[in-house]
């Protein structure tokens, strides 16, 4: 029996050790070096789903992690540079559009209808319009994640995102995309920073604890993507102005292209 181990020293040349006179970790890398962060990977991309932990935990968990590791000027002043070169998002962004609609306000529109089917997803689920409470942006940054935030269903019901747990994919990955296709790779990625972690918790999730959903969860990142690559801004998109269009008539009003219906719910279902 041979006992030799393998030779990897090919693979790890070119490594450095670089001397530091830190006493904590330190790197490169603002997540890296940020506890919060590597608690937050470790945690919520290696754990298995479990209703001690419900699953909109980690986003919030994230979001307020991520506002204290982000320089916040610095994209701002990115937002600036970008809207000098970008006229359509400087007019958006001048606009600072808010919706203020309230569930009884859906309730008015028919169910085949953008709005009367976010009505029916918010009253059976007994959701709220506001996936968080409604703010006052201070800056361009702020009014980009408000709206964000505003229109996320918005994006399940127009992207083909069913509203379960590897549905989110969709929504996530039409935003990786687009966000990229349309603006400034730099920009892009610092508006993309939750997106990348929220949705490679659920990949990795996936294969470690849930392989056999694993082709319905590629297929929903694959799906988000296409639509992300194909659409207008979905970011500037103003759902709003089709709540009483069937989805077919707003994705066409709207600019929404590439989407593809599938239904991830018995498959998310496996994971409770």
């Amino acid at each position: 029996m041979d006992d030799k181990k393998p030779d990897y020293s090919y693979l790890m040349q070119g490594i450095q050790k670089i001397p530091t006179q830190s006493s904590v970790l330190v790197s490169s890398s603002k997540y890296l070096n940020d506890p919060r962060i590597r608690d937050w990977v470790s945690t919520h991309l290696l754990r298995r789903n479990g209703p001690d932990v419900p699953t909109p935990s980690d986003s919030i968990q994230l979001v307020q992690i991520l506002r204290e590791v982000q320089d916040i000027d610095h994209i701002n002043d990115l937002i600036a540079a970008e809207r000098l070169q970008n006229p359509e998002l400087d007019a958006w962004f001048a606009e600072r559009f808010v919706s203020d609609f309230s569930l009884e306000d859906l309730k008015a529109f028919g169910p085949d209808t953008v709005g009367g089917i976010f009505y029916t997803q918010l009253s059976n689920n007994a959701l709220d319009v506001n996936i968080v409470p409604p703010f006052t942006p201070r800056n361009d940054f702020e009014y980009f994640q408000l709206r964000a935030g505003q229109t996320h269903d918005l994006e399940h019901i127009l992207g083909g995102g069913g509203f379960d747990f590897i549905g989110e994919l969709v929504p996530y990955y039409m935003r990786l995309t687009n966000l990229f296709v349309h603006m400034s790779p730099e920009l892009a990625g610092e508006l993309s920073a939750f997106s990348i972690f929220g949705s490679t918790r659920i990949i990795t999730r996936a294969v470690l604890h849930y392989p056999q959903t694993w082709l319905i969860t590629q297929n929903a990142m694959e799906r988000g993507a296409k639509v992300g690559r194909e659409s207008k801004p979905i970011y500037m998109m103003k759902f709003e102005d089709v709540f009483a269009m069937t989805l077919d008539d707003a994705r066409e009003a709207l600019g929404v292209y590439g989407v593809e219906m599938v239904d991830t719910g018995p498959a998310s279902a496996q994971w409770n």
